[in-house]
């Protein structure tokens, strides 16, 4: 069964209601407020036959949790998360060369959220999650992907190693991004089916899952730190393949 979440604002409510709007259930709005904003939301909302209802600001604070809500919440179904077997069997039947993202126990959810919304954006076919140690997702990370999670396929595989492997036996061929690799990311033909592999910031990729892929990249740096944030790493490695594909 679909889990639902709470997500707040404006602009969050009114992406989703322009990219997926079957995934909202109902919306709340704070009792009184009548400002041109509000007005056109209900008028979306009544167009597409989305349920909405007035709520005094106070349930509405208690359901955000804290979070800045604008006067404006709305329940959402999260789109489910799918197995290794599925993601097998999709891959078997695309027609096109898939780029794959791989995301090795990315614990900060406004990073997993990042990362989903340069994947949606980069034309990722597929996302890949492991379970344990991974950042759940939540509001948090779907408001950081701004929806982009609605619109991605997304698998939760409890063993990643073997899920690897088992996507390089349909020939995708898997890259890790290694700050200590001596091979260049933009040296790398990213045109083939191709899967890329981010670990956390500071730690990276984890060892075994590093001596699984098949190959180790690192993304050419000047200056005097020494990583970028997972996430915008993610997003210079998603449209570099992007670019080479558009120009192949």
């Amino acid at each position: 069964m679909s889990k639902s979440i709470y997500i707040f604002g404006f602009h969050s409510i009114e992406s989703l209601l322009n990219t997926n709007p079957e995934s909202v259930l109902k919306v709340f709005i704070q009792t009184g407020r009548k400002d041109n904003r509000v007005n056109d939301l209900n008028e979306t909302l009544s167009d597409l036959k989305i349920p909405f209802s007035g709520v005094d600001k106070n349930d509405l604070d208690r359901i955000a949790k804290g979070e800045v809500h604008q006067g404006v919440i709305s329940e959402v179904i999260l789109p489910p998360l799918l197995t290794e077997d599925a993601l097998l069997s999709s891959i078997e039947n695309l027609s096109e060369k898939p780029l794959i993202l791989i995301l090795d126990s990315i614990q900060d959810p406004r990073n997993l959220g990042a990362c989903l919304r340069s994947a949606n954006a980069a034309g990722v076919s597929h996302v890949i999650i492991n379970k344990d140690g991974s950042a759940p997702i939540n509001a948090l990370v779907h408001k950081t992907s701004a929806g982009a999670i609605n619109s991605l396929q997304i698998f939760h595989v409890t063993n990643l190693s073997r899920t690897i492997k088992s996507i390089q036996e349909k020939g995708i061929w898997v890259i890790g991004l290694d700050g200590d690799s001596s091979s260049k990311l933009y040296d790398v033909n990213l045109t083939d089916p191709t899967a890329i592999v981010m670990g956390t910031e500071g730690k990276g990729i984890r060892q075994l899952i590093k001596k699984t892929c098949d190959q180790l990249v690192t993304i050419p740096m000047s200056g005097n730190v020494e990583s970028l944030n997972v996430s915008v790493a993610t997003g210079i490695a998603l449209f570099e393949s992007k670019r080479q594909r558009e120009s192949s």
